[in-house]
């Protein structure tokens, strides 16, 4: 639990509001309240504040720590990647992997989806650690997480939606390809 600092203003007449300060929630609300109010209203705003950061993409280093619990659970722990980071230069693809120093690299544009499709990615990109192509051996591995055809599918769909040309790895029948 995070350590609060309630802030009371004059100025203010109804409004609470809140933010994080570095390891502190301050909750700024008006000096007129009373302490139940103020009891309430910490505690409503200090939930939103951490369902929020909850909400948050997954640091490098979770990632990584996704993509090690993946490997070990779709791909026998064959996979082991170097690294794993978000990257915003990413304009036509999904992800990225270099198999030569085992980095993979994920599109920015990946935060806002669910997590099962940024699953599918990081699946994607490991199965390059073990086939560098795209034939049916790399398909064999990818499609050992039971998710990849709605993945496959929601990443069509979001890139029509988005009324985006399809990235690099996509064929005109949708068929997903994500390095």
């Amino acid at each position: 639990m995070s350590e609060v600092e309630v802030r009371r203003s004059k100025r203010r007449r109804r409004t609470v509001s809140a933010y994080r300060e570095g390891d502190l929630i301050v909750v700024l609300i008006p000096a007129s309240m009373s302490k139940r109010d103020e009891a309430k209203w910490v505690a409503d705003m200090v939930a939103r504040i951490e369902r929020k950061e909850s909400r948050r993409k997954p640091s490098d280093e979770e990632l990584l720590a996704r993509a090690a619990a993946l490997n070990d659970t779709w791909l026998g722990g064959l996979a082991t990647p170097g690294s794993v980071r978000w990257v915003s230069n990413q304009k036509s693809r999904w992800g990225s992997c270099t198999p030569g120093d085992r980095s993979i690299r994920l599109s920015v544009r990946l935060q806002q989806m669910p997590p099962r499709v940024v699953d599918y990615v990081l699946i994607h990109e490991l199965a390059h650690l073990l086939e560098p192509g795209h034939g049916p051996k790399f398909w064999a591995w990818v499609d050992r997480y039971p998710k990849s055809e709605r993945a496959k599918g929601y990443l069509a769909g979001w890139s029509s939606a988005a009324r985006m040309e399809l990235p690099d790895g996509y064929d005109d029948s949708g068929e997903a390809e994500v390095d």
